[in-house]
């Protein structure tokens, strides 16, 4: 068999024949942390190495497992040595979405077909260096037919790289994860963007809502919320602006409910204006100290943290009517959750799981989030892929996702169990029609 060919993934041919007809859909991205500025700007990329290494975390966890010198990863070496570094373990990272990902875009974005290791390393580096001086940004979103990206952005910025752009839309999400912990130095500039200072919980609800409604005024439709676990209780307007008064000093219990306080109280807002939200949760930040210590957040020492606690879910949905709650998609780092999740999914309208989320989004990770989907809540309303990325040549994972979907389907076709009409309907619904409908 053909080295990541055409039917790489694709165990039969009902897999096949139902990825030829959603291999082409256009693709939207609805989580993902590209800059908008290099999208307005249409970056060119001076190096195959700078693309690949200059801020993807997963690359830089693999080396680092690998025993490679840090300076080959965040270090001051040239992006030929820290490119030639990677592909030195390449093949050990088999079974793992970096050899997935890493081969699927040598092949779209480069035409290369070979497997990357230490002795193809030079030659497939020049080979890439070569084409990617005809590559820019937009022409790289053009070539995977992306059609709309929503970047990830905190509620002070002024979000005037967002726009249109040879026909991609790029619009804002609103994240306000620092509003809900708030500190003095995060007050002052939100009140900034905001035109007030900030001195009650009042304020704060104000500024966060008309923050809000300048972002849908720009084209956002999409909130997005990470934290670590759910909050244990929520805060009376009374207390929670006690507890906003104490600042610093206030408890972790306090700020637990202060969190949970405003967190109900945007909730809600985004259900007024059709917004739809998303949660990212279970996840234990900055475990290696020394790490932390000379580089800071976001270099690849996140983990799993434990399992999600169901009655913190349920607390927060149930807190809720049908009304007040927004459409919810929930993402657990953790796996083990996701069963539980999909099952408290179902008693709650317009609550549903999401894709198989960071390092789950493996070959057998998405497989097991289709399946527990599947077997516990509905696979059908699924929202389908995002890139969750900082790179512009990752939207190769819609297309080991849809090939995963299709596999996972066509088996069901396969042995009987289910029909190739429907199944045509469910992974286009899965790819594209689901998530452009939620949109809009």
């Amino acid at each position: 068999m053909e080295f990541f060919g055409d039917d790489v993934l694709l165990g039969g041919q009902s897999a096949q024949s139902l990825y030829a007809s959603v291999r082409n859909l256009p693709i939207i991205d609805y989580h993902c942390h590209l800059d908008e500025y290099a999208i307005m700007r249409d970056d060119g990329f001076a190096d195959v190495g700078q693309l690949w290494l200059g801020a993807d975390h997963y690359k830089w966890r693999a080396m680092r497992m690998n025993g490679i010198d840090e300076k080959y990863i965040t270090g001051d070496a040239s992006w030929k040595e820290k490119f030639l570094a990677y592909a030195s373990v390449m093949p050990k990272l088999i079974g793992g979405p970096l050899y997935y990902f890493t081969h699927l875009e040598l092949r779209a974005v480069f035409g290369i077909t070979r497997p990357l290791n230490e002795n193809t390393a030079e030659e497939i580096y020049a080979q890439a260096n070569e084409k990617i001086k005809d590559l820019s940004v937009r022409k790289l979103l053009k070539s995977f037919d992306v059609e709309y990206i929503a970047t990830t952005d905190d509620p002070v910025s002024d979000l005037s790289a967002h726009g249109v752009y040879d026909g991609v839309t790029v619009a804002p999400t609103f994240r306000p994860d620092k509003a809900l912990y708030p500190t003095a130095e995060y007050l002052a500039m939100l009140g900034s963007a905001w035109g007030r200072e900030i001195t009650s919980v009042s304020d704060l609800r104000q500024a966060l809502v008309d923050r809000l409604d300048f972002f849908t005024s720009k084209g956002c439709k999409i909130a997005d919320h990470g934290f670590f676990e759910f909050p244990k209780r929520y805060a009376s307007d009374e207390e929670a602006e006690e507890i906003f008064r104490k600042g610093e000093s206030a408890s972790a219990d306090e700020k637990d409910a202060l969190f949970g306080h405003l967190l109900l109280f945007i909730a809600k807002e985004y259900a007024r204006r059709g917004v739809l939200l998303q949660l990212h949760f279970s996840v234990t930040r900055n475990v290696n100290p020394t790490v932390f210590a000379s580089q800071g957040v976001d270099r690849g020492c996140d983990v799993f943290s434990n399992s999600v606690s169901a009655d913190g879910v349920i607390k927060f949905l149930s807190s809720m009517t049908d009304d007040e709650r927004p459409k919810i998609v929930m993402y657990s780092l953790n796996p083990s959750a996701v069963p539980m999740l999909a099952c408290i999914s179902g008693a709650f309208r317009n609550v549903l799981m999401g894709a198989a989320w960071w390092f789950n989004d493996t070959k057998e990770g998405i497989k097991a989030n289709l399946s527990q989907i599947a077997e516990y809540a509905c696979l059908g309303n699924n929202l389908g892929m995002l890139t969750d990325s900082r790179s512009f040549s990752s939207y190769v994972r819609f297309d080991f996702f849809r090939r995963l979907l299709c596999d996972y389907v066509g088996g069901l076709v396969d042995k009987g169990e289910y029909d190739m009409e429907s199944a045509r309907l469910l992974v286009k619904d899965i790819c594209y029609d689901n998530i452009k409908k939620t949109l809009g």
